[in-house]
């Protein structure tokens, strides 16, 4: 079993109008579509999370040099891709993380039309780097190498 992230922001697909353009039934049908989807994960033991994170005008950016943090407002919500929430599924394989995300991405939008938005899947690794070589394998894989 792997555990994969699937990181929902708010990027839309080909439809780009704001949920607050759609209808009370179109809202209600894209919530009862993940109600669905996760209920159909949870049963099968592949759900392992989700979380719903609040909007980004109530975020705050923490920086520190090691003595008194500097806390700061942000993202702000003109930043498209804040993360609007993520689940964390245990399947077989990667087929299976990406098969999932594609039923998130199809979830309904204004007039039921699945809303292709693009969902981000990023394996968990199963434990971080503890030296310089694990380190060096990493930054190759985040396209930073040292």
């Amino acid at each position: 079993m792997a555990t994969y992230l699937l990181i929902v922001d708010f990027q839309s697909g080909p439809d780009d109008a704001p949920m607050s353009a759609w209808s009370d039934q179109e809202v209600a049908d894209h919530l009862s579509y993940y109600e669905r989807l996760n209920a159909e994960l949870v049963a099968s033991g592949e759900l392992v999370d989700t979380v719903i994170l609040t909007g980004p005008d109530l975020a705050k950016i923490v920086r520190s040099d090691g003595t008194v943090p500097v806390v700061t407002d942000g993202p702000f919500q003109e930043f498209k891709e804040w993360v609007a929430g993520y689940q964390i599924v245990d399947v077989e394989s990667e087929d299976r993380a990406l098969e999932i995300a594609g039923l998130v991405s199809a979830v309904p939008g204004r007039g039921g039309v699945p809303t292709q938005q693009p969902i981000q899947v990023r394996r968990l690794m199963e434990a971080g780097p503890s030296n310089v070589e694990e380190m060096d394998a990493f930054l190759h894989t985040a396209s930073d190498p040292r």
